[in-house]
């Protein structure tokens, strides 16, 4: 199967990886301001002339990318396999375990589950030419980059919740569904934190954030939410009018959606907004290190970050032109060993049992 998307091809070549190509020139040249030893990277690059990636990043937003990508560097053909996050960690875990060919360069937004794979040894270190360009919050021991500053927010139906009624923080989405309770019975949706990581990252940091979340949450318990393991469902759902109100929904695929779709629009809390980045870093066992280097570096700098904020992935740069939070309402979560501790069995077990006594034995799951 192929097609053709903005003159890239695109063709199956195994379950979950698909070949990205594209016409391109037939010399690469080093970046400008790099220093000259990169002419040899880019050279070990050309010999391996191939790079696997295993991300979650909506495959149709990365064609834009590899195909800049290519055209700087020609020769090398992109395997990209879009996974969900679980799925990708669980995939690319057991090919390393089993010293089966497995992904080279390794991007996700479950920054928690990230973080692990880099504290357990499946990461090598780089230092990136770009790394003094990104804050120092993206960056953790030369070996995990936080690639985006995504924004996570509220997405609301535009007739059910007009605009005079969008809850612009978090106090007054929590009085809005305690008013209102009945009008909001089965009509607001959220991550189900039980079936999505990224859901139970979220719900975590905004715990960490506030003790009134539990008082949101009782708020959300009592209209019988729609609870979701994925984005989609619940932004169709909002879309369609079946939900007035999805909670927590990361700000990328919300607002790609709205720019279509003009029924649904986007709030972020203007008390706090979490920022959640998508973290990038390059297998220890990589069979293309080089090629992934280039691809890491490509992604962090100007040119490929101004090609993520085209496609609603907001650039962790701040050089970068692209729409922004005031840093008074930006919660970022920083990169590095801090997140292992939502992985801990007991806390997270402990987590989920309260998560269940306040909401979950109320709600409907799709």
């Amino acid at each position: 199967m192929a097609m053709i998307v903005s003159r890239l091809r695109i063709s199956i070549v195994s379950a979950g990886l698909v070949a990205l190509t594209a016409a391109c020139p037939t010399v690469a040249q080093r970046p400008a301001g790099y220093p000259r030893s990169y002419d040899r990277l880019i050279a070990d690059a050309g010999v391996e002339r191939q790079l696997r990636i295993y991300a979650n990043a909506d495959r149709a937003e990365m064609v834009p990318v590899v195909a800049a990508f290519r055209r700087r560097y020609p020769g090398i053909a992109v395997l990209y396999a879009d996974l969900g996050s679980a799925e990708l960690y669980r995939r690319f875990v057991t090919e390393t375990r089993a010293r089966r060919g497995s992904a080279d360069l390794v991007w996700s937004s479950a920054m928690d589950l990230q973080v692990k794979l880099i504290n357990d040894g499946f990461a090598q270190s780089y230092s990136s030419p770009e790394k003094p360009a990104l804050p120092p919050t993206a960056v953790w021991k030369n070996m995990g980059f936080g690639v985006t500053a995504e924004p996570v927010g509220i997405v609301y139906n535009r007739r059910l919740v007009p605009e005079t009624r969008v809850p612009r923080t978090h106090a007054a989405l929590d009085a809005l569904l305690r008013r209102e309770r009945r009008a909001f019975v089965g009509r607001v949706t959220t991550f189900d934190p039980l079936q999505s990581n990224v859901g139970y990252l979220y719900l975590a940091e905004d715990m960490a954030a506030t003790r009134d979340t539990r008082s949101l949450m009782q708020a959300i318990a009592a209209t019988r939410p729609v609870l979701s393991a994925k984005t989609e469902p619940m932004l169709r759902a909002v879309a369609e009018g079946r939900q007035a109100i999805a909670y927590n929904v990361i700000g990328s695929y919300a607002l790609a959606r709205a720019r279509t779709d003009p029924r649904i629009g986007v709030a972020f809390p203007q008390d706090y907004t979490i920022v959640t980045s998508r973290i990038a870093f390059i297998a220890r066992d990589a069979a293309h290190p080089a090629a992934a280097r280039l691809f890491l570096d490509f992604l962090l700098s100007r040119q490929g970050q101004g090609l993520l904020a085209r496609q609603s992935l907001w650039p962790v740069r701040t050089d970068v032109p692209a729409r922004r939070l005031p840093a008074a309402q930006a919660r970022p979560i920083r990169v590095g060993p801090q997140l292992l501790v939502n992985l801990d069995r007991v806390k997270r077990q402990r987590f989920l049992r309260d998560w269940t006594a306040i909401i979950a034995t109320g709600a409907k799951t799709r």
